[in-house]
């Protein structure tokens, strides 16, 4: 028996959401990035998923994104969430500009059991980092057919819960997102084995 035989790797519902909640955070601060919302200087390079990644550096936001994707993964640990919208509005007009939307769903993992609490996947980590890293490459593509934003823009990141969701203090509730001569574009997926996330851009078309 060989002394280097790999252990079994092994991922918990709180383990993934911990994934899925790390993919968010690169994710949007790339988008505000790539997207123009901040400038240029207010961001710095990180390494993550073999890539580099630019983080905002700017303590509103990273605060404000701490506090959302906290009760992300609480939520999402719980399989509560249907859905993670990032919302960029033309900060004068309020006009929806683009959306860009994190799907979930809840996958069996290996065990299947009865209740998801207990269920497990044996998926093998670097995989799961390489289709993040695939979709992060996506995100970084998109400048090149997205329409230029070229009015002062702000963001906002919304959480679709099931319907029976207990909202903490100080959160609102919010309604549908609509984005006037729409197009989507379909990203790949992530999944952990026990959470699925496919994301997409929605856009609005230049006239």
């Amino acid at each position: 028996m060989s002394s280097a035989q790999a252990t079994k790797n092994c991922i918990t519902l709180k383990g993934s959401a911990q994934i899925i909640v790390d993919y968010l955070k690169y994710g949007i601060h790339s988008i505000l990035f790539q997207r123009g919302i901040y400038p240029a200087e207010t961001f710095d390079s990180t390494q993550q998923y073999g890539l580099t990644i630019l983080m905002s550096n700017d303590p509103k936001i990273t605060t404000f994104l701490q506090n959302v994707l906290s009760q992300t993964e609480e939520w999402l640990s719980k399989n509560m969430i249907n859905k993670i919208s990032m919302v960029i509005t033309n900060a004068h007009s309020k006009e929806v500009l683009e959306c860009w939307d994190f799907k979930m769903q809840a996958e069996n993992g290996d065990n299947q059991a009865a209740d998801p609490s207990q269920r497990t996947s044996s998926k093998d980590q670097t995989h799961i980092q390489k289709e993040i890293r695939e979709v992060m490459r996506q995100i970084s593509a998109t400048v090149s057919y997205l329409p230029l934003l070229d009015c002062i823009c702000t963001f906002d990141v919304m959480i679709h819960t099931l319907d029976n969701t207990e909202l903490p203090a100080k959160w609102d509730e919010t309604g549908a997102i609509v984005i006037q001569n729409a197009q989507a574009v379909q990203l790949r997926s992530v999944s952990t084995g026990l959470h699925k996330v496919e994301t997409v851009v929605n856009y609005k078309m230049s006239t």
